[in-house]
């Protein structure tokens, strides 16, 4: 499918062939037959990314602190790699379109095949011919309303959304300071409330559109007395609210809100505008000062945007999507009119031309633009094109030809590019859930091919190797079908969610070892290979007592509505990260552990977020892992202690190792982190080339996710638990 993309580094706008979205739970996948650019907002886009590097680190200083810290933590290599591959990146432009459902994801209602729908949502209802968009942000348009109309629903909600803010009242007076794309439709919103609205700009062809929309005075900023006009308009009271929906650096429009108002007036932000409040009329009038977060609530919750949870009517009444609903029947009744604010339209092909419009202080043709529309043609048939093929891939063995099943930013930095430079290994295809991430690895790694259909690669003869890098609830599922493909698997941590899928993940397994000999399936617990790691085992290696280990982690706060905290999709911080320590615990002691005990502590959302956990090994070692989100992010992340035969071993952070023995002590330091990422990679591929069995027993990943189950029953029982 086709669509516009930003390349992060140049700025340059350009259309890309990329795979099409497959439809997944609580989704829909709509062919778009509008789309809106939004003038403000994408310009804004357009022109940042435009700028040199040293504009971008002025604009932006607490991302080059971030970088600095990253370069201090991974070496200059890694930071390159990553700054490389972020500017090569093509991004995605758009965030309201309108067109037709071609198919419903499970656990979808209210919308069917074929149903008209707007949709809403930056890095969803983008500008391509196909998008894949959550339920709750998605809207059945009415019968009267065109897809050109229904493409401005996005921005419509939002204005509907600083108006619910401004709770106006039949006969007020309000006023718009600001007359762009947003600006127009909040005063015919206003108008269509029963308000008597006054338009404020600077630029007199938005004065003209109001005026012909129906806005009976239309203020110019600098040649109007616009203080004084609106005075005499209300008759010495003033307004009694002022929605900003300006978008400048300058403080002008909330200085020209305080005068404007009356006393216990309302002023809405809805705009990007400068914040420093002048305290004179504002403390005198004793104003009502309110921000309007974008289309309503539920807008970045991630739970209600993603995870499809709604919010009770009851409680909540306009949420985004009620708010998208409630503009299109606007639309249908003509109480809202997008027609004079439709400037320009382009089909698809002419992105390219519509966006110099944006940056063109003249407009096209002399046409000041506002609403800027892209149009798309039906495409029939264009949704079966599943792969976008770069170059072909001949790998020098079956085994070697490596496929990915999700390539996050994880994939990227820690598996990919280990990957491609282990000798003899092909990167055929690449599967991601967002075409054009797919692309951008593709391109960034030399990938033959880039895909949405994961059968795709589990299918390709050339594939004989499979990572996993998806979200969590993927991994199990994945395992099974590229054992029953007959490919070798390495997924990231980690292995299964709960018992029923380990118990299928064994069951592939053995079915994969009766039906062809062999079959290897390793996990990502990659600290077993850090080579701090290496050196604790050969420091221990005649050591004949049993070991007393403790592993403190300093995890970080994640916020609970992040994926990885969800028990359905993350599996939780227990399932979805210690197991890396139970593991390496493991490894160093040579003994599975038998039984778990778990605290929690740090408050009531501290189940999967703060926990001391103990655990004891057969041969009698004992480890305790205590995991906690609420230290200073100062801390180094991880601190490591291990005890046996008369001698210590201290691992700080696998940057420094030191060995204590006979009252002597000897220190090893690392210039940055090593956490053994790029010798997982490598031993698992030579385990793959030379047919070796895995580098880590498949028993041994078994026990030590069965060991997090266990962890997650001692919390809920408050007792211990056998693994």
């Amino acid at each position: 499918m086709k669509q516009v993309t930003q390349h992060n580094r140049t700025g340059s706008v350009r259309i890309e062939e990329v795979p099409p979205p497959q439809v997944k739970p609580g989704h829909v996948l709509v062919q778009v037959r509008a789309s809106l650019i939004s003038a403000g907002t994408e310009r804004t886009s357009v022109e940042r990314r435009r700028e040199s590097l040293l504009q971008r680190a002025r604009r932006q200083p607490k991302l080059v602190a971030k970088l600095v810290e990253h370069l201090r933590q991974y070496g200059i290599v890694q930071t390159y790699r990553r700054v490389k591959a972020q500017l090569e990146a093509l991004v995605p432009l758009g965030y309201s379109a309108a067109g037709v459902v071609r198919a419903v994801g499970e656990g979808v209602a209210g919308v069917r095949v074929n149903d008209r729908v707007a949709c809403a949502g930056a890095g969803y209802a983008t500008h391509a011919e196909f998008v894949l968009v959550p339920k709750n942000l998605c809207a059945v348009i009415p019968k009267e309303v065109e897809f050109s109309q229904a493409a401005y629903t996005t921005v419509g909600a939002i204005a509907l959304q600083g108006v619910r803010q401004a709770q106006p009242t039949l006969g007020e007076t309000s006023v718009v300071i600001g007359l762009g794309l947003l600006g127009q439709l909040t005063a015919q919103i206003l108008k269509a409330n029963g308000c008597t609205v006054i338009g404020v700009d600077l630029e007199q062809s938005h004065l003209d559109v109001a005026r012909s929309s129906g806005i009976g005075l239309a203020l110019h900023r600098t040649s109007s007395d616009v203080i004084n006009v609106v005075r005499a308009a209300t008759r010495g009271v003033g307004a009694d609210a002022v929605i900003v929906t300006a978008a400048t650096g300058s403080n002008d429009p909330l200085v020209l809100a305080g005068e404007l108002c009356r006393e216990k007036g309302r002023v809405v932000i809805v705009g990007d505008v400068g914040l420093e409040l002048p305290r004179e009329p504002y403390y005198r009038k004793e104003l009502d000062v309110r921000l309007s977060r974008s289309s309503g609530p539920g807008r970045y919750d991630p739970l209600y945007e993603e995870g499809g949870l709604d919010y009770p009517i009851s409680y909540v009444r306009w949420t985004e999507r009620r708010n998208m609903e409630a503009f299109l029947r606007l639309l249908a009744s003509r109480q809202v009119d997008v027609a004079p604010l439709t400037t320009h339209e382009f089909l698809l092909d002419e992105a390219e031309r519509a966006y110099r419009l944006l940056t063109q202080r003249g407009g096209e043709g002399g046409k000041k633009h506002i609403g800027v529309l892209l149009r798309y043609e039906e495409s029939a048939g264009r949704e079966t094109v599943r792969v976008v093929s770069f170059r072909h891939v001949a790998p020098s063995g079956h085994a070697l030809g490596v496929g990915f099943l999700g390539a996050g930013n994880f994939a990227q930095a820690s598996l990919l590019p280990h990957v491609k430079r282990f000798s003899g290994a092909s990167l055929v295809g690449v599967c991601t859930a967002n075409g054009l991430n797919g692309l951008n690895v593709a391109s960034a790694f030399g990938i033959g091919f880039a895909t949405t259909d994961p059968t795709e690669v589990l299918s390709n003869a050339e594939i004989g190797t499979v990572f996993i890098a998806t979200r969590h609830n993927l991994h199990a599922r994945y395992i099974v079908e590229s054992l029953n493909a007959n490919k070798n698997v390495f997924v990231e941590k980690p292995l299964a969610l709960n018992a029923d899928e380990l118990k299928e993940v064994e069951t592939a397994y053995a079915k994969a070892q009766r039906k062809h000999g062999h079959a290897m399936v390793m996990v990502g617990f990659n600290r077993r290979f850090a080579p701090h790691t290496a050196h604790v085992k050969r420091f221990f290696d005649d050591a004949v007592g049993p070991y007393v280990m403790q592993y403190r982690v300093n995890a970080g706060f994640v916020p609970s509505t992040h994926w990885t905290r969800d028990f359905g999709e993350g599996g939780g911080r227990i399932i979805g990260e210690v197991c890396h320590f139970v593991d390496f615990m493991q490894f160093v002691a040579g003994a599975r552990p038998v039984r778990v005990f778990a605290q929690p502590f740090g408050g009531e959302d501290a189940e999967d977020d703060s926990v001391i956990i103990t655990i004891a090994f057969e041969d009698g070692s004992s480890g305790v892992v205590t995991y906690f989100a609420n230290g200073d992010p100062a801390v180094p992340k991880e601190h490591i202690e291990i005890h046996s035969t008369q001698r210590s071993a201290v691992v700080d952070n696998f940057k420094t190792l030191t060995l204590y023995r006979q009252g002597k002590r000897r220190v090893f330091r690392k210039s940055i982190f090593d956490k053994g990422h790029a010798e997982e990679v490598r031993q698992f591929l030579i385990a793959v080339r030379d047919g070796l069995p895995s580098p880590i027993p498949f028993e041994s990943v078994v026990t030590t996710t069965r060991a997090t189950f266990a962890v997650i029953e001692s919390l809920t029982r408050g007792v211990p638990v056998s693994v």
